[in-house]
């Protein structure tokens, strides 16, 4: 650790080696934050690990979230640093691409869908809630619009968004001493978004790192736990 380091604020971000897992570790450890981020791909987490590393203590653990082992591991991890003040549920699996209609879609798909974007976030809550209370924290689940519309082809997804949003609700109601959201981000231009488009051009949607100043802002305010669109800080957006 770096001096001092055992005095900074420490997240946990999921999905943390590209598109906005990575733009939030960079923007936390632009602040000084300490981070423990994870990814499938070791190499691409080796790499976003290399990339904050000259600016904050990072720990980086490769691994899949729907794993209880993996799960455990990241646990270990915030346990060593001593303290949790931020769970960022951001690890996401948008099914098959192409994207399928429900009246066809293949059931295991789907159910690796819930498994990845329902199961592991509230699994790895309950397993960090003694450490978020202590802190009295915050919990980010990442929500998309399609949690709310309903777009063709996104039935799986989407009702595993609203499933996370309800469940986030939930868990803000039953620990009220924490900050619980679920944050929409909009559409942004990232590997899974293009994987939603295959073959089209999405060069016209926004930066990860643009919605990053919203999401400062809202740890920063730390308004009534619930469900925010990254738009609704306009301001932060757009300075």
């Amino acid at each position: 650790m770096t001096p001092d380091s055992s005095n900074r604020p420490v997240a946990l971000i999921t999905g943390a080696s590209a598109g906005l897992g990575l733009a939030l570790a960079h923007g936390l450890a632009d602040r000084g934050w300490t981070l423990v981020i994870d990814a499938r791909g070791a190499g691409p987490l080796k790499d976003a690990a290399d990339a904050l590393a000259d600016r904050t203590d990072v720990v980086p653990l490769a691994g899949d979230v729907t794993d209880s082992e993996h799960r455990a591991d990241l646990v270990e991890a915030v346990n060593q640093l001593g303290r949790l003040d931020l769970l960022v549920n951001n690890a996401s699996y948008l099914g098959p691409s192409p994207l399928q209609a429900l009246a066809s879609a293949d059931l295991d798909e789907l159910r690796h869908v819930y498994e990845v974007d329902v199961l592991a976030p509230i699994a790895l809550t309950q397993a960090l809630l003694p450490a978020l209370t202590t802190a009295t924290g915050v919990l980010i689940n990442i929500s998309s619009d399609a949690a709310v519309e309903a777009y063709e082809t996104w039935g799986g997804y989407g009702s595993a968004k609203a499933a996370l949003d309800h469940a986030t609700r939930v868990l803000a109601a039953e620990h009220p001493t924490l900050s619980v959201y679920a944050v929409d981000p909009g559409d942004l231009r990232t590997a899974m978004h293009q994987a939603a488009f295959p073959g089209e051009d999405i060069s016209d949607r926004p930066e990860p790192a643009t919605v990053i100043p919203a999401f400062l802002q809202l740890l920063d305010s730390r308004p009534a736990s619930g469900r925010y669109r990254a738009a609704e800080f306009a301001a932060a957006v757009s300075s």
